[in-house]
């Protein structure tokens, strides 16, 4: 059986396996016909990012659902968490994303929620994944009385921006606040600016105009330089930098300083627990987190649970400790109390309540935690083996640990996504970081480099 699910949904080259149509049917069919065992006239919510290809898979995956009798809603360019709550919000069965995050316009992917708004576990990929490569498919379709209807449904948006103004408090606006936004010409473009302009704050928006090419493109989440120089000139209190899907994001303080994800999860947890509102006293980050992140809140008396790479993998280990914020270094933060899946936006939104609520700017507040010198090397490759089981590269690791002794840390893992291995290296200085990440990326190219 082939393999279609990565970290976060189905994703690559578009018009490559599998983001091809054909692909993008058979899922449809394949989800079509799982709800349909559920519901008798199951519904569907479609929405997708601002790449160009997203029109031909929204059509693919819409043609998959109604031929297996699920009626069909679409709700165009919508930032994932916003499709998550809308497919709850709307009583639909399952939600779509057409969309591929943060990678470039070239690529796109498929991320599905069921009922609950939740996304798939493990299991229900396996389903997906066995269903569209079974060949059993067109035996399923429904009779021809039962194809199902697809509409246009125009209010998603504002529910969606109803849906947030909720997460704050009723009796807080952001007037006399100016905000800098990077809307990474992506599925932001239209919801964050109307947000933030509506509940009073001062808004610049950049990167919000999408041409179906140009999402992601040296801007938003994974550019936040231009941001942060944006913040400083507009003499604003806060930038913030969504990502190409709008799951994430990045801010910049006053003083045109990137704060990453795990500074805004260490902000953030610092403050509910002064509130007493951090339940069981547990934060959920992933492997990836900072050592500072760990030193921060051990020292506010707050346990770390870490779990795998993938907002998801965080939602269902809050869900089994009972936590209410989990969340990444790279800006998707869930706060369970809201939403079941990470939203830049609603993030947004609670770092703000956080400066507002103790009367701090955010330089101050960033404090919090010092994050050791960290170097993020991605190097392409043509195979994915087993990373303990190819010596080079873990003779490199233990090199470079040894060298360390304790001072530091190495995390070699493929990406979820792309044909990539991720060479993620801390340590004591800017300098030694650096050359022990490109010393163990030189092992991978040496061995697995295309």
């Amino acid at each position: 059986m082939g393999k279609l699910f990565g970290t976060d949904g189905i994703r690559g080259v578009t018009n490559r396996e599998p983001m091809t149509s054909e692909t993008a049917l058979k899922v449809g069919q394949a989800l079509g016909y799982l709800v349909r065992r559920k519901a008798a006239r199951p519904r569907a919510i479609i929405g997708k990012d601002t790449r160009r290809s997203g029109y031909m898979l929204e059509e693919a995956m819409a043609s998959g659902l109604t031929s297996m009798g699920c009626d069909v809603i679409l709700v165009g360019p919508m930032p994932t968490p916003g499709i998550a709550f809308i497919t709850e919000n709307m009583d639909a069965d399952c939600g779509i994303v057409i969309s591929a995050s943060h990678n470039p316009f070239e690529d796109n992917g498929i991320k599905i929620f069921f009922k609950e708004g939740m996304k798939l576990s493990d299991a229900q990929q396996n389903q997906i994944e066995e269903l569209v490569f079974s060949g059993r498919l067109p035996e399923l379709l429904a009779r021809p009385a039962d194809i199902g209807k697809v509409w246009k449904e125009e209010d998603a948006r504002g529910r969606y921006i109803v849906f947030l103004k909720h997460t704050f408090p009723g009796d807080m606006n952001l007037e006399g606040m100016k905000v800098v936004l990077d809307c990474a010409n992506g599925a932001t473009y239209r919801v964050a600016p109307m947000l933030f302009t509506e509940m009073r704050a001062t808004v610049t928006s950049v990167n919000t105009e999408p041409d179906g090419e140009n999402i992601n493109h040296n801007c938003g989440a994974l550019y936040p330089e231009e941001l942060a120089e944006r913040v400083v000139r507009e003499k604003a209190d806060i930038g913030l930098a969504f990502d190409g899907d709008g799951d994430r994001f990045i801010a910049s303080d006053e003083k045109g300083n990137i704060v990453t994800g795990d500074q805004v999860l260490a902000i953030c947890a610092r403050h509910l627990k002064d509130e007493g509102e951090l339940d069981n006293n547990i934060v959920v980050s992933t492997v990836m987190s900072n050592i500072g992140f760990t030193r921060a809140l051990k020292g506010m008396g707050v346990r770390t649970v870490q779990t795998r790479v993938g907002d998801r993998y965080v939602f269902e280990e809050m869900n089994r400790t009972g936590a209410v914020l989990g969340g990444e270094d790279s800006g998707h933060i869930i706060f369970r109390k809201f939403h079941k899946t990470g939203d830049g936006i609603l993030t947004a939104l609670q770092l703000i309540r956080v400066m507002k609520k103790e009367g701090k700017p955010l330089s101050e507040l960033s404090k919090v935690m010092k994050p050791y010198p960290q170097v993020l090397l991605s190097v392409d490759v043509r195979e994915k083996p087993d990373i303990e089981k190819v010596p080079e590269i873990k003779k490199a690791v233990e090199e470079v640990e040894r060298s360390f002794d304790g001072s530091g840390r190495v995390l070699v893992r493929y990406s979820g996504t792309q044909n990539v291995c991720r060479v993620m290296v801390e340590g004591p200085s800017c300098e030694e970081t650096g050359r022990a990440a490109e010393k163990i990326a030189d092992a991978v190219r040496k061995v697995l480099g295309k």
